[in-house]
């Protein structure tokens, strides 16, 4: 594996070279990852700000992949738990052992400890298990026996769900939605995307291995952590915090959502659209910023009322329209 250090990234990031480096990051992940753009720049936008990312999509459409690459690039650490429903907290977080020879209990740290967590279907374990990673998503800690341990940093939850198998589910009660930043929708690849994806995933490999050979390693954990720390640094005006407020507040009387986003909501927006102005090379967010990134930060927040449902609106629809009502700040 080359491993590549651009001298432009020898020091702490700033708000320029960090768009650049994003940039690459993005590119090596289109190396292994083929399409979903929007997904990889809202999985990186999550990242540099810190939170955690909820992604609904079918089998299939290599999200696996897509964290093994993220994972890569900035040679961080990477696991994965298939949730199912005999998985035991202990199961997530670990446990202690009792060691015969040495007679005494020996820690066995769980799958959390790591840069990024994989939760594969997590809506198909029991509440117990799901809360298992609520102390750690929001702590960045896990208590085992009495025993606090950090986990490495940056920390990420990616998990997963199914939107189409319902049943033997359970699903995620609001208070831990509310702990994801985004809630992201992977969906199908275009016509051209999949034909190329067949194409290069047939050719020359055996069964089902993942190809990440040509993914370089372009930074180390310490300069994600560097990025964070330019995306939370960017300015936000007073109008824009206003704004974002604004469209979390109209969710809570919105016709059509039955139950509206809390302040998590708002701080949501602000967090992922610091996050969205690196991206964009600015050191500055816009109120289109905070357009952007309203449904993958507040589409898991909100319920729609009964009737909606019935009549096969989607919470994407209502923010939609609610966004239209919401005056936007003019510079």
């Amino acid at each position: 594996m080359t491993e590549i250090h651009p001298a432009a990234f020898s020091g702490t990031p700033d708000s320029h070279n960090a768009a650049e480096l994003t940039a690459l990051i993005r590119k090596e992940i289109g190396k292994a990852l083929i399409g979903q753009e929007t997904v990889v720049e809202e999985l990186l936008i999550a990242l540099l700000a810190g939170g955690h990312v909820l992604i609904e999509g079918v089998p299939g459409l290599g999200k696996t992949l897509l964290v093994r690459a993220l994972a890569r690039t900035f040679s961080g650490s990477h696991s994965r738990i298939q949730f199912t429903p005999d998985l035991m907290p202990g199961d997530v977080s670990g446990h202690l052992i009792f060691d015969m020879k040495k007679e005494s209990f020996t820690l066995r740290k769980g799958p959390v400890f790591t840069h990024l967590l994989l939760a594969d279907e997590i809506n198909r374990a029991p509440a117990k298990t799901q809360s298992a990673l609520l102390e750690v998503m929001q702590e960045q800690q896990v208590t085992i026996e009495g025993q606090s341990l950090p986990v490495p940093a940056p920390f990420m939850t990616i998990a997963t769900q199914n939107p189409l198998e319902q049943e033997g589910t359970y699903p995620l009660p609001e208070a831990q939605l509310d702990r994801f930043l985004l809630k992201v929708i992977m969906d199908y690849p275009s016509d051209r995307e999949e034909q190329e994806m067949v194409q290069t995933i047939t050719r020359g490999h055996v069964g089902d291995s993942l190809d990440l050979s040509r993914v370089s390693t372009l930074v180390h954990p310490e300069t994600i952590l560097a990025l964070q720390q330019v995306a939370a640094g960017i300015e936000v005006d007073q109008r824009v915090i206003d704004y974002a407020v604004d469209i979390t507040r109209r969710t809570r009387d919105w016709h059509g959502i039955a139950v509206g986003a809390g302040p998590r909501g708002g701080i949501a927006l602000v967090r992922a659209a610091r996050s969205a102005a690196v991206l964009a090379d600015r050191r500055f967010v816009t109120p289109d910023d905070i357009k952007r990134v309203t449904l993958p930060a507040l589409r898991h927040r909100i319920i729609l009322a009964p009737e909606f449902e019935l009549d096969g609106q989607t919470t994407d629809q209502v923010l939609h329209h609610l966004m239209e009502e919401v005056p936007a700040p003019r510079s």
